[in-house]
């Protein structure tokens, strides 16, 4: 799923580009994708299990995309398929958004393995719930700030002596 998602990220940039070679790179990325997915995907479960719930986030939004993304690049270099400028920045920009999302659905148990996952046809049946969760957070993180904003505190009671 992410090798396609990546590649069709490569393809649409390339496109609006107009650069020759997209395919290529699309392939490109798609052979990388295959082949490593499951490794760095290994590499945030094991994250999520670290003492530092914080440390754990961050490897999983941070660290292990920009490793991903570094070893990317040179990857396409290596072969010969370089993407421009305009369409590595849009790859990076999804893999920003999916990391968080994977972080999102991996701490609700979703797409992990072993003892702690569930079946693939499992994790499916919650992606579409899951997917609306993850895209209405900003909302309800937001509209729990504004609430919290706009109450005011409460007064400390006043002593009976005062009175």
């Amino acid at each position: 799923m992410s090798a396609t998602a990546r590649s069709i990220v490569y393809l649409v940039a390339m496109a609006r580009s107009g650069l020759p070679g997209g395919a290529a790179i699309a392939l490109v990325e798609m052979g990388y994708v295959t082949l490593t997915a499951g490794l760095y995907a290994g590499l945030q479960q094991k994250a999520l299990g670290l003492r530092s719930r914080l440390l754990g986030n961050l490897i999983v939004v941070a660290g292990v995309p920009g490793l991903a993304q570094a070893l990317d690049w040179l990857t396409h270099r290596a072969v010969g398929a370089a993407a421009p400028a305009r369409a590595t920045i849009a790859v990076c920009v999804f893999a920003a958004i999916s990391a968080l999302f994977h972080l999102y659905v991996m701490r609700r148990g979703a797409f992990l393995t072993g003892r702690e996952g569930r079946s693939l046809a499992e994790d499916f049946r919650r992606i579409p719930r899951l997917i609306a969760e993850f895209g209405l957070r900003p909302v309800v993180l937001l509209s729990g700030m504004i609430v919290r904003l706009s109450t005011p505190a409460p007064r400390p009671a006043e002593s009976e002596a005062a009175m």
